[in-house]
Parts: C-alpha cells; sequence; structure tokens
C-alpha cells in the first residue's frame, strides 16, 4: 500500500468518527491505532497522525468533547441554529 497524505489520513479518521457518532466515544489513539492498523506502521506514524487530527479541529470538522475524559467527535448544532 502506498503511503498515505496528511489530509488522507485526516479523512479516514473523519470517516471513522462520523461512522461511529453517537454509539461509541473515539479517543485520539483509538484514531491513531485504528489508522495505523488500516495503512501498515511503515506508511502510517504517530506524528502523522498528530498532524491530521490537528487538521481536523482547524477546520472545525471534529472537536474535542468532554465527559470523563477527551473525545474527539463532531460538532454538535443547538436546536434553535440555523441550518
Amino acid at each position: 500500500m502506498a503511503k498515505p497524505t496528511i489530509d488522507e489520513i485526516a479523512n479516514a479518521m473523519f470517516d471513522m468518527v462520523s461512522q461511529y457518532d453517537g454509539k461509541k466515544n473515539l479517543k485520539a489513539g483509538d484514531l491513531t491505532k485504528a489508522m495505523i492498523a488500516q495503512y501498515g506502521e511503515g506508511n502510517c506514524t504517530k506524528d502523522e497522525c498528530k498532524q491530521a487530527i490537528r487538521i481536523l479541529m482547524d477546520s472545525g470538522r471534529c472537536v474535542y468533547s468532554y465527559f470523563g475524559g477527551s473525545f474527539i467527535s463532531l460538532p454538535k448544532t443547538e436546536g434553535s441554529a440555523p441550518q
């Protein structure tokens, strides 16, 4: 498998967070382990996963949630917020 770019790792992480939204709280370490398992240790490093998480946070696609620990989740919208 070819070495993924940071954006490809970020997109794969976003897909995983979207898939588990409301079902399971994913920590940054969970996402990192999943990406290393998906792409292989030689193709995906912890540092690249940190960069991908930073991209997700900076773009607003994901946010940190705190509920007995720090989790990565999709941003929630308020009931009265315009769509």
